[in-house]
């Protein structure tokens, strides 16, 4: 029987077992696969992983979701660039989104005074890397970034959701790591109800991949579609 091993992520709200794409991702996978692990969600802890997700098994700590899934002997998905981009401008770059939902929401987990220090450094960390990732030419200009990130993503759902069709998983009756993958980077643009994201009306419209993301959750995590995320929904709406 494998070691069981343990998992340090950030915790989840809006009916997502994980806001972070990249634990969501590893939480996906453990539970295609059967893994033997234990998830311990990150709140309001001093000790918080510079790099999350953390997985420890016996003596050997690894991070990075792609070294996680490897260190899991599955492939890489290909399609995690682009998606990976595209959230962190959603959650860390756009300001009305940062502001009214992703910074209140960490620095909840975060104890004082490093909350009021953190959110802001990963916003920073996370512009710097959408930068120096996807600037210069032809890309001159923040705006044209964005421009660019949005319409990769947008032409990357409809490959995806092209390529999923009628199956209940990617490859068949079976999930994979691009499921895991898929998943860790749709459901939170499915599910978090920030004022601004571009993607989530078109990605509403490709009805396969939401059935895809609901499925998982009830099937794998057992989490029903009508959780309190879509409560505070609605309630913001009302206000």
């Amino acid at each position: 029987m494998a070691a069981p091993m343990k998992l340090s992520c950030w915790g989840g709200d809006w009916g997502l077992p994980s806001l972070h794409p990249e634990s969501l991702t590893v939480m996906a996978y453990a539970k295609f696969s059967g893994a033997p692990l234990t998830v311990n969600t990150i709140n309001n802890s001093w000790s918080t992983p510079k790099d999350v997700p953390v997985l420890i098994s016996e003596d050997t700590v690894i991070s990075q979701p792609a070294k996680i899934l490897n260190f899991l002997r599955k492939q890489v998905c290909c399609s995690q660039k682009i998606g990976f981009l595209y959230l962190l401008h959603t959650f860390w770059v756009e300001a009305e989104n940062y502001c009214s939902v992703t910074k209140p929401w960490f620095a909840s987990r975060i104890p004082f005074p490093l909350s009021l220090y953190l959110p802001g450094k990963m916003s920073r960390e996370a512009l710097n890397r959408i930068v120096l990732t996807r600037g210069g030419p032809p890309l001159y200009s923040l705006t044209e970034v964005e421009a660019q990130i949005y319409r990769d993503a947008k032409e990357c759902l409809n490959l995806l959701s092209k390529r999923l069709g009628t199956s209940q998983f990617f490859f068949g009756n079976t999930p994979t790591t691009l499921d895991a993958f898929v998943f860790g980077f749709l459901a939170p643009v499915y599910k978090v109800c920030f004022p601004r994201v571009q993607l989530q009306e078109h990605l509403k419209q490709l009805t396969n991949l939401c059935r895809f993301c609901d499925d998982i959750l009830t099937c794998y995590f057992k989490l029903t579609i009508t959780d309190e995320g879509r409560k505070l929904c609605i309630l913001k709406e009302i206000n």
